[in-house]
């Protein structure tokens, strides 16, 4: 099969590999072309723009930063929907806004194409190790045309209604994320404070009610001074940001998830710590 990849940052060229590996024609495209170079000599083909692949491949992914790189690789002049013709699929696993995904899903559609949108948990870990969790939004049909694909970089892949479930799902998941790494930064704290060998607190919780897939993982880096992002902490405020504009809209008040917010905005904007894993949070309390 024909597949366009678009983002090849930390999870995408993982995700990507798995692609090649499964024996499918891999086109890329991302905005720092050096980022392909692996991929490119593993087999892949480097096209120019987001359009060029949109018109080489069946179906296309995308995985990029921010909504606004997903407006201009989907909108933009260079486009996805410059190219894009009947009976293709384009999927978007960036971690967007609902609004957003039903917006491309609209115009998939006018084009004579699906969308889905797919957004994943899992953070490079899953990546690398094809475990990733996908939470999907769209139609049962190009669900369903397209699950192998997905089952070839995830082990739980759930189709969670039309355009723009599945970023709702994320939401979800990322207001959970958001107090798992306040409790895991706050737990280590207190342990450290009383003096507790900090290792062995680990092996402890992480066999009782206290265990978290982001304490399993993150810790252990915490430990060894790994701050290299599974997950970049700016990436980690945009969800929140998001994830309270929506709720927001719900009329719903999540002031669990606000302090969260806050904690990451003073972390990205004011100590300038985004480029960090997202368990640089505790770089807050040291530097207390």
């Amino acid at each position: 099969m024909k597949i366009g990849f678009i983002g090849t940052g930390v999870m995408g060229a993982a995700i990507a590999q798995h692609l090649l590996d499964a024996g499918h024609e891999v086109a890329v495209y991302n905005r720092t072309k050096a980022k392909t170079d692996q991929l490119v000599a593993n087999g892949a083909t480097w096209l120019a723009t987001p359009a060029e692949v949109a018109k080489f491949a069946e179906i296309t992914f995308s995985m990029v930063g921010y909504p606004a790189d997903v407006e201009e690789i989907y909108f933009g002049d260079k486009g996805i929907f410059r190219e894009i013709t009947a009976g293709k699929i384009v999927v978007d696993m960036t971690t967007s806004t609902p609004s957003l995904a039903e917006k491309i899903a609209v115009v998939a559609k006018q084009l004579g194409a699906t969308a889905l949108d797919a957004p994943v948990s899992g953070g490079d870990i899953g990546a690398k190790n094809a475990t990733l969790t996908v939470m999907v939004g769209g139609d049962q049909a190009s669900f369903d045309r397209i699950k192998p694909l997905f089952e070839l970089m995830g082990k739980q892949i759930h189709l969670f209604g039309g355009p723009g479930k599945g970023q709702h799902t994320k939401m979800a998941n990322q207001i959970m994320i958001a107090g798992t790494m306040t409790g895991l930064t706050e737990m280590l704290v207190y342990a450290k404070a009383a003096d507790l060998p900090l290792t062995d607190v680990l092996t402890t919780l992480s066999s009782g009610g206290a265990d978290n897939w982001s304490m399993d993982n993150y810790v252990p880096r915490i430990l060894k001074g790994d701050y290299t992002p599974g997950f970049f902490a700016k990436h980690f405020l945009k969800d929140l940001r998001i994830a309270l504009d929506e709720a927001e809209r719900m009329d719903l008040d999540l002031p669990a998830t606000k302090l969260a917010k806050q904690l990451y905005q003073t972390m990205v904007d004011d100590k300038g710590l985004g480029d960090d894993g997202t368990q640089g949070l505790i770089k807050l309390y040291e530097q207390k």
